[in-house]
């Protein structure tokens, strides 16, 4: 392999380490602090190697793992886009599609435009492993959300059925089964907190 594409993809590496300042909305699970996107990719991997039987397609894990750990790389150029922040799709999308020419056109000879095809394939989200994976990337923040009272649903006041719409059709199309315990652990969560809030006003 030629020095020149060693540095190349060295440089690709450092410029990448930046993933590890960008920080998400969701919290850590001991609520110590937020978590970082590079965080959030690693753990998304997990997920897809652990949960892969879940998959309401046959997939590629292999594949599913390399879509969720590159799937925010472009965020160290656009940062993170809360969920519930309310920002126009259309002009993420677009920011985002300029970022990962310019990130992934690091990556030198084919390897580069692998992981670009990669990422857009992710986006798209029409393959079977490209829906797991979006499916794996709202199951992981859905539970943190359950897991710390309500994270980034308390904050931005968002409700059960804004819940249901907005993570319910990706899970459920990359695996019902996932959704099925996502519903049910996100519906007793705000059971919950109506109880809660009756006791209060007693």
């Amino acid at each position: 392999m030629p020095p020149d594409t060693l540095t190349q993809q060295l440089a690709f590496l450092r410029e990448i380490d930046a993933l590890k300042s960008v920080v998400r909305q969701s919290p850590l699970l001991n609520r110590s602090r937020k978590e970082n996107s590079a965080e959030h990719s690693w753990h998304l991997a997990m997920y897809a190697l652990l949960l892969r039987d879940y998959a309401g397609a046959e997939v590629n894990v292999d594949r599913v793992i390399k879509m969720l750990l590159i799937h925010d790389i472009v965020e160290v150029d656009v940062g993170d886009t809360p969920m519930h922040g309310g920002s126009s799709a259309t002009v993420q999308a677009e920011l985002e599609q300029v970022a990962a020419r310019r990130l992934f056109g690091l990556v030198p000879g084919s390897h580069g435009s692998e992981l670009l095809a990669l990422w857009q394939e992710f986006e798209a989200a029409e393959s079977d492993d490209a829906r797991f994976a979006k499916a794996l990337d709202k199951v992981q923040p859905l539970i943190v959300n359950v897991f710390t009272d309500g994270g980034t649903w308390t904050e931005s006041g968002v409700e059960l059925m804004q819940v249901l719409e907005q993570y319910g059709p990706t899970i459920q199309r990359g695996s019902p089964a996932l959704w099925n315990a996502c519903e049910a652990m996100t519906r007793e969560y705000f059971a919950k907190c109506v109880t809660n809030l009756r006791g209060d006003a007693r």
